[in-house]
């Protein structure tokens, strides 16, 4: 298992929710909900180099035969946008399927309304990253694919800068 913290994420059209593990990678715990919108890059980066974090780890919504659709190719746009405001930190997508069931499942007594769903987004996030710490921690490999992270390459615009600012 690498040492060093990694940040989760879970980029929704409202809100993105953020998770750390410890240093071990052992454990993920909820960081917090970011607005989506202007800015919301600045504050995930801002979140990476506060954390020290060696890996992000994005979130990948595929359907539950494994195909991808339209929230698929949006969560690898938000994944190469990222990946170029938080360089040289590596940023990894990673499959999601079912974690914000799991997320409102986990949560469906405890809070209500408004407060829910902005705490869903983070538990969706700690749920994510602790898939992935713990198939590394099985497999003894990074989890996921590989986001690229220069700014034109494969699709990654070369306005992120302007755009999420």
């Amino acid at each position: 298992m690498r040492f060093g913290v990694r940040v989760g994420v879970d980029p929704g059209d409202a809100r993105i929710g953020v998770a750390r593990s410890d240093p071990s990678g052992v454990l993920a715990t909820p960081v917090e909900s970011v607005p989506r919108g202007m800015g919301d890059l600045r504050r995930l980066r801002r979140i990476v180099q506060d954390e020290n974090a060696v890996e992000v780890v994005v979130g990948l919504p595929r359907s539950l035969s494994g195909g991808e659709g339209p929230a698929a190719a949006k969560a690898r746009e938000f994944a190469r946008q990222l990946a170029a405001r938080v360089a040289p930190v590596p940023v990894r997508l990673t499959d999601e399927r079912l974690t914000t069931v799991t997320a409102e499942a986990m949560l469906r007594d405890q809070r209500k309304g408004s407060r829910r769903r902005a705490v869903v987004d983070q538990v969706a996030a700690v749920v994510i990253l602790q898939q992935a710490l713990d198939s590394e921690r099985a497999t003894g490999q990074p989890p996921g694919e590989l986001v690229a992270t220069e700014p034109g390459a494969e699709g990654v615009p070369k306005d992120v800068e302007e755009r999420h600012d």
